[in-house]
């Protein structure tokens, strides 16, 4: 089926292939030295230099219909469109006389809000990566596609830093005039659907829709729960119950007939993968999954445990990998929230229920802990903010977020707790995390209904309700206090938390003083 690209000004090529089937496209990827099978059949590739997402070389194009709705700053960088126009030449004439491989398919499971999305691709890998990861199209819909946003993925060109007018040799620019979104100098694919995610939190909102970096999942009565949280909290660990089918790993949309996934696959992190801990994630590693920066042994078996290249290893699939997914994508309005974090101070409860406040105080705080061995200069934990769980991929104010999802509690009665998946008993270093074991039986208390009028104790620092009796979770952990030898020494680590919290969200300014007032305080 032919395509025309001259509308992007591509007009030289060797060959285009366009959607072609997994297995030509897993077939394309060895024969052109990209990767390699492993002992499962998963494609694994290396991504060189760039083994994660490179925050410091996305832009936007600064124009006036965006202007004043963006959160510019360190996280949103502006960039001239005369620089885009530059490297967007640049770009098309390095793919001149080369192989050119396109996927058209759609991001968004609930049609009335779905964007049609074309990525075109100088690796036969990265396309397979975006037929595994997006809402791939039926054969009549490939008949009159047309894309509302376009994708040009070139890892082969390497630009010339600030003699280009960026950062580095690698950039990431969303163009929201010409509906581009440009990709050059990182292989890593992450940038491709985390560029498109950034792209949807940005539309999204001016039609009442709150947009999420979270997993969901549906329970066999209907009932949907979200699963919020950044990196390493354990959300698609979480998200991936048995017990429940899961409706998507990473981005969604809540609308008011409920949630959607924006994608159609999974991006899961395999460092240190458990086969019986986490067997839905690691039997979807097979014919069809990429593998990126996974080590394979001699007898090409992945050795997960095995972070040389990264600690963030990733396996892309599509959802229908998962033996228990919804493979609509849709779920009901969600009757239960949880936000995840993984502190590694050993100070926050295990499982707390949060107000409608101060579940719009914790969301715009986004909090998690780095532990030593995570990056370069970390040998103690640190306290880390990510606004909306993932400020990088929320082009609008967080308060523009906090607002929907305040909004959205209220019109559904949904509640919501925080999980803490960290350390307890003296916290990283001198205790020991939660077990999972644990978290998987408070957070089903949770979605059950269980702990919806418990006992509840607010915490003395936190301010959050922490419930007396959980099943199957020992009473002393639903109190992080109880679990510490030294309970000055707990209160010492509180505090400083809670100065942390209270530091960082001074940045957010003309917040309801019903809000600020929900987080922690220092008696």
């Amino acid at each position: 089926m032919s395509i025309d690209l001259q509308y992007l000004k591509i007009k030289k090529y060797n060959k285009l292939y366009r959607n072609l089937p997994v297995p030509e496209l897993v077939e394309k990827a060895i024969m052109r030295n990209e990767g390699i099978l492993s002992s499962t059949g998963a494609l694994v590739i290396n991504t060189g230099k760039y083994t994660g997402r490179s925050p410091k070389d996305r832009y936007i194009v600064k124009q006036s219909s965006i202007d004043n709705k963006v959160n510019w700053g360190s996280i949103n960088l502006p960039i001239d469109e005369n620089v885009f126009n530059k490297l967007y030449s640049d770009v098309i004439n390095y793919l001149e006389n080369k192989d050119l491989f396109v996927f058209d398919g759609f991001v968004g499971a609930m049609k009335k809000y779905t964007l049609p999305i074309r990525v075109i691709c100088e690796y036969a890998s990265q396309a397979l990566f975006s037929n595994q990861m997006l809402i791939r199209p039926s054969h009549s819909d490939l008949q009159d596609f047309l894309p509302e946003f376009n994708v040009i993925s070139a890892p082969g060109f390497k630009a010339k830093g600030i003699e280009d007018g960026i950062n580095s040799e690698a950039f990431i620019i969303i163009n929201f005039d010409k509906k581009i979104i440009l990709i050059g100098g990182t292989h890593y694919s992450g940038e491709i659907k985390k560029s498109i995610f950034s792209v949807m939190n940005f539309l999204l909102p001016d039609k009442g829709i709150m947009p999420m970096h979270c997993s969901a999942n549906i329970g066999e009565a209907g009932d949907t729960a979200v699963f919020f949280g950044l990196s390493g909290t354990g959300k698609t660990t979480l998200s991936a119950d048995p017990e429940r089918k899961l409706i998507g790993d990473d981005e969604h949309g809540w609308c008011d007939k409920g949630v959607f996934n924006f994608e159609g696959g999974c991006y899961a992190k395999t460092i240190k993968l458990d086969k019986e801990k986490e067997k839905e994630i690691y039997n979807a590693i097979k014919f069809g999954c990429v593998l990126e920066n996974v080590v394979l042994n001699e007898k090409r078996e992945a050795d997960y445990d095995d972070g040389r290249y990264t600690e963030n290893t990733r396996a892309a699939y599509p959802i229908n990998f998962i033996e228990n997914a919804e493979l609509s994508g849709v779920g009901g309005n969600p009757n239960t929230l949880i936000f995840l974090t993984a502190d590694a101070f050993g100070v926050m409860p295990p499982i707390s229920k949060l107000t409608k406040e101060a579940a719009m105080y914790h969301f715009m705080s986004g909090y998690t802990s780095k532990v030593a061995g995570t990056e370069r200069g970390i040998t103690e934990p640190k306290a880390t903010f990510s606004a909306c769980f993932g400020e990088p991929f929320m082009l609008m104010n967080p308060s523009v977020y906090a607002e929907l999802l305040g909004k959205k509690i209220l019109q559904q009665n949904t509640d919501v707790y925080l999980v803490n998946t960290g350390w307890l008993y003296g916290g990283y270093g001198k205790g020991s995390r939660i077990q999972l074991k644990y978290t998987r039986a408070m957070i089903k208390a949770a979605l059950s209904g269980e702990l919806k009028n418990a006992e509840y104790t607010e915490h003395p620092v936190f301010k959050v309700l922490m419930p007396a009796h959980c099943k199957n979770v020992p009473d002393e952990l639903l109190n992080p206090r109880n679990t510490w030898d030294d309970k000055e020494a707990y209160d010492v680590k509180a505090y400083e938390l809670a100065g942390k919290f209270n530091e960082n969200f001074k940045k957010f300014k003309n917040v309801d003083d019903a809000i600020r007032s929900a987080g922690p305080v220092i008696p």
